[in-house]
């Protein structure tokens, strides 16, 4: 079993920046991707990013991209969300993900979920 812990949430001014994070333990060579997902209330389950643990290849959401940059660490047991320039509709639930998806942007692919951290943007 894997567990997923998200952390670095919190509230920001439009244009400002944060920086999530995601431990995982347990199973952890069990996967070979991990990401980002994220739900605005009223609003379906949106991919937002992923890395790949074998090459590092990322992969982002149109929305995104240039915006936010996905990492992980050299023990590939942590990885980061730096999201920049925010703007409020990036305000949601960000959920940390983990598994081994044909397409990186396919939640249904992903085996584990962390709990979630809000991410609330003012305009």
């Amino acid at each position: 079993q894997v567990s997923l812990n998200e952390s670095g949430g919190g509230l920001v001014q439009a244009g400002g920046s944060l920086k999530l994070s995601c431990a995982a333990s347990g199973r952890t060579f069990g996967y070979q991707t991990m990401g980002w997902f994220r739900q605005a209330p009223g609003k379906e389950r949106a991919f937002v990013a992923a890395i790949s643990l074998s090459d590092a290849v990322e992969y982002y959401a149109d929305s995104v991209k240039g915006r936010f940059i996905i990492s992980i660490d050299n023990a590939k047991t942590t990885q980061y969300l730096q999201m920049n320039a925010l703007k409020p509709e990036d305000t949601a639930v960000y959920y940390c993900v983990a598994g081994d998806p044909t397409y990186a942007d396919d939640g249904k692919s992903y085996d584990y979920w962390g709990q979630g951290t809000q991410v609330t943007v003012s305009s």
